[in-house]
């Protein structure tokens, strides 16, 4: 079931500007960053949250792997959601603390003390009463979250202030939490191996003679990443999952040609990418490469080879792989290109 929510009280995001600015007493109210399990730390104040588990057993690693980044540029994982938060000892304690320490700090603006102390009022003989006290245990106060990689502006686009949710009730209101949220933030977590191609034949390249490149289907296999959320009823998860697709190939020069023509190396049926050279095979076309028509002189040339990701969830009530945007991560390789009168093969 779902239960409406109005926008009652007042936004707390202006709020949460003031107090970002100041004092160090009151350093990291409403910005939701607190030690690991909530609570307090130095003395700050602080909010609990909520606690999105990761399990990354089945994640990219090793020293070369990277998180991808996202082709789509107008699609990132949110910068906020509300989500169950509090029990109402919590957000009576979290109030009451926050109040104490706003009315003591000389340097608050009065109409910083006043919109908290109307919002505090708001939980004790406003829209509640005593913080829901009589309801401990049948539900949880549902407030905002802060994604801490998204842009800071952003982060406090969910401003409404804390409001009620029975257990098994899904407050009806924009960005709540759902599996696709954790499907995004599970995307963030994502990290694939380095792509450092192997390149053949061995040692410097040759102008005007194909450089084969290619990929082991062993070290490009898919990689996931599942985001769990179980509190104040909830119990939702989302699996992300990236899957090699494709290899792309840049020179470094424009004095060269790819194979393909296009820079782009499908992927193998068994994962692989391109196909390993083979003696005799120096004056073939690769099936995946590049054949550099300059030397390269005294230097070299930073050929980057990139991955591409495709990459889907699936998740809590979700039927089949849901699509999100393909991810690439990549990274270059120093190319060595000399001339040669002639060649034995």
């Amino acid at each position: 079931m779902r239960i409406a929510v109005k926008r009652g009280g007042v936004a707390t995001a202006a709020l949460v500007l003031v107090l970002c600015n100041a004092s160090p007493a009151v350093a990291g109210i409403g910005v939701d960053r607190p030690p690991a399990g909530g609570g307090q730390k130095n003395d700050d104040i602080y909010a609990q949250v909520e606690v999105i588990k990761y399990d990354t057993s089945k994640n990219g690693n090793g020293p070369s792997a990277g998180p991808v980044a996202a082709v789509q540029a107008d699609w990132s994982p949110p910068p906020c959601w509300y989500a169950p938060k509090w029990s109402p000892d919590e957000l009576r304690d979290y109030y009451q603390r926050t109040y104490q320490a706003i009315v003591h700090d000389p340097g608050m603006p009065p109409e910083a003390r006043n919109t908290w102390n109307e919002e505090r009022h708001n939980y004790i003989d406003g829209d509640y009463e005593d913080f829901n006290q009589e309801k401990e245990g049948e539900g949880m106060w549902w407030g905002a979250v802060q994604n801490p990689n998204a842009p800071f502006e952003e982060q406090f686009a969910c401003d409404r202030v804390p409001f009620w949710a029975d257990n098994g009730e899904t407050p009806d209101v924009e960005n709540i939490i759902t599996p696709e949220i954790l499907a995004g933030l599970a995307y963030e977590q994502i990290k694939v191996p380095g792509t450092e191609v192997t390149l053949a034949p061995g040692g410097k390249s040759k102008v005007n003679l194909p450089t084969w490149a290619w990929l082991d289907g062993g070290e490009f296999k898919p990689v996931s990443v599942t985001a769990s959320l179980a509190v104040g009823g909830l119990d939702m998860s989302a699996t992300t999952t990236a899957t090699p697709k494709s290899l792309r190939i840049e020179p470094g020069t424009k004095d060269a040609r790819l194979h393909p023509a296009s820079g782009e190396c499908t992927i193998n049926g068994d994962g692989s990418i391109g196909e390993p050279y083979a003696k005799g095979k120096a004056d073939q076309e690769p099936p995946c490469g590049v054949t550099y028509l300059r030397s390269s002189g005294d230097g070299s040339y930073a050929m980057e080879a990139t991955v591409t990701w495709e990459i889907s969830w699936t998740g809590t009530g979700v039927a089949g792989p849901q699509a999100l945007p393909d991810g690439t991560f990549g990274n270059e390789q120093a190319v060595e290109v000399e001339e040669i009168q002639s060649i034995n093969r």
